[in-house]
């Protein structure tokens, strides 16, 4: 069971952004023990810098599409901090090499409520 900490339940996302990305031939050719200690020593580290203002979900897909393997979610508290995680991405692997980049999708959760000054619409 995943426990939510006080830390995760005030972080308050000004954006989403959904990175659609497919594993490269590279990437699946490394052992699983090999992709997870690049994971630890290069990714990781990243996560850590930035971890103030983005958050990152990880969703695998390869189950049910073939265009992305996995999307990465962020939620950022502002885009600057969200343009500041991508340029220390774009300085490794895992940028373009071990996974592509297909798409970025940026999105506001409810802004159509919010602009309206009306309640979210959830069930």
């Amino acid at each position: 069971m995943m426990t939510i900490s006080a830390d995760d339940m005030m972080f308050d996302p000004a954006l989403t952004i959904f990175m659609l990305v497919k594993t490269s031939p590279e990437w699946l050719g490394f052992s699983v023990d090999r992709r997870f200690a690049l994971l630890r020593e290069q990714f990781t580290p990243i996560l850590e810098k930035h971890a103030a203002n983005v958050r990152l979900r990880f969703f695998d897909v390869e189950f049910y599409a073939t265009r992305v393997t996995d999307i990465w979610m962020w939620d950022a508290r502002s885009h600057h901090g969200y343009e500041l995680l991508v340029e220390d991405l774009r300085e490794t692997a895992f940028w373009d090499r071990y996974f592509h980049i297909v798409e970025i999708l940026t999105g506001v959760e409810n802004a159509y409520a919010r602009n309206y000054d009306r309640a979210v619409i959830t069930v």
